[in-house]
């Protein structure tokens, strides 16, 4: 499973031009679930994503998790993470998990979320259209398999 997270001060997704979900500060974070994924992989996931010192402490340093700072998070489905690149001018998605199993994966990533903290979310399977400003620019790519 992979999660591209970013650092926000603001970001919102909408769908059909509805605002589905909606954070201040914290972490926008596109998420692309592979074939081999399972529950263990997006509760591991989850807790790197929460847990991920990414926020500014008192000095300045990169020291300071979601939690600490008692941020927001929003959680956007991204099939297009899992594209296999490294060849052509076409991506593969044959690492990518079914659309069926996807799902189910990434509602089991947002009701855990939703356990620990407010989440807001992209509806899967949707066009949407995500609006952010990055804080930093901060960005990382996790991956956890």
């Amino acid at each position: 499973m992979i999660a591209l997270i970013q650092r926000v001060r603001r970001a919102h997704v909408e769908v059909a031009g509805h605002t589905v979900g909606a954070i201040d500060r914290g972490i926008l974070a596109l998420v692309g679930i592979e074939a081999a994924d399972g529950p263990d992989t997006a509760a591991r996931l989850l807790e790197r994503v929460v847990t991920y010192r990414i926020f500014p402490d008192e000095a300045g340093k990169m020291n300071l998790d979601l939690r600490q700072i008692s941020g927001d998070l929003l959680l956007v489905p991204q099939f297009t993470l899992v594209a296999d690149t490294r060849k052509g001018a076409r991506p593969s998605f044959s690492a990518g998990a079914t659309p069926t199993k996807a799902r189910e994966l990434f509602e089991a990533l947002l009701a855990a979320a939703r356990a620990m903290q407010p989440v807001a979310a992209g509806v899967f399977g949707a066009d949407m259209q995500v609006h952010l400003i990055n804080d930093g620019p901060v960005t990382f790519m996790l991956h956890v398999t």
